[in-house]
Formats: C-alpha cells, structure tokens, sequence
C-alpha cells in the first residue's frame, strides 16, 4: 500500500441528505486500519442500486461529498464486519466522472488521483455522530436539525441555535 493515500472514495446509491443523518457513509465491507488511515471520504453515486435504501439523484459516477474522516466505527444495524466511515466536517461537490467502474465499492487513492481540489470547498463542521442518536420514526435530533438547517440557509452549522421549551 503506498503511503500517499490519504482518500476512501465509496460508491453510494445513498443521498447526500440520506448520509448526513446516518451521521457518515455505511456499511462498508473495507479495511478499517487502512481507512483509519485515510484523511478523507469521498462518495460517489451509484444511480443504478436498486436497493430500497438507494435515494440518491446525482448524476452516475459523479463525486457528490468529500468529508473529513474522524472515526471508522461499526455500521449502525448492519451485519458484523461492516463498517461506518464517519466525519468531523463535510462539503457538497459536484464533480463528474469519478468513479472508475471498479468492482469493489471501496477504494482506496488519494484526492490528487481523482482529480479533486478542495481549494472551493465550503466546509461544514458536522457534530459527533455517537452524541445523539441516528434519525428514527420517532422525530429527528439537534445535530440532525442544526446540519439541515445550515445547509438549508448556508451557514455554519455552528452560527444555528435550537430552543426548547417544554
């Protein structure tokens, strides 16, 4: 493994929206000590998943999120062995024809081989995933809110104050 790689790029059928709420890209059969590696997530859209969890509508291929890897940790739910890349701050980006038709949904490169530049990158710090719990039927949570909200107006997830009054 040359030590220049710094990037998981993943093939999702998953939406950008769908992965913020899960609090990071899961359930990955990859190398957890590679990507405890890795500086970077990259997703890239599988348009044609036939899953039923498959909501994502970016164009197929296509890169859609770059986030910055804070933990590797266990796949919410999912079967022993899969794996969640989680992130400390993400960014929406658009950039066609990333994924290189590779078999395996994980790859490991670095950010120059897929020729991304982050310089434009508009970073949003995204909130510990294990500080409240995923998204259920049941309502949806602070960071879930704040992370919308933020997008929604495009500000800082940080500038977003939530009030409760019981």
């Amino acid at each position: 493994m040359p030590s220049t790689e710094n990037t998981v790029t993943v093939f999702t059928g998953k939406s950008f929206d769908t992965i913020i709420r899960e609090g990071g890209s899961q359930s990955w059969k990859l190398d957890a000590a590679r990507a405890k590696k890795c500086e970077y997530l990259v997703c890239t859209q599988n348009a044609h998943n036939p899953e039923p969890y498959a909501d994502g509508a970016e164009p197929h291929g296509s890169a859609f999120l770059v986030g910055r890897i804070s933990r590797i940790s266990p796949a919410t739910g999912a079967e022993d062995g899969r794996w969640k890349i989680e992130f400390s701050e993400y960014a929406r980006i658009s950039q066609p024809a990333v994924w290189t038709g590779d078999r395996n949904p994980v790859r490991y490169t670095t950010l120059d081989d897929l020729e991304i530049n982050l310089d434009a990158a508009n970073f949003v710090k995204f909130e510990d995933s294990t500080a409240t719990p995923p998204l259920n039927a049941g309502g949806l949570t602070i960071r879930q809110a704040k992370a919308g909200l933020a997008q929604t107006y495009d500000v800082d997830v940080d500038s977003i104050e939530i009030v409760i009054r019981g």
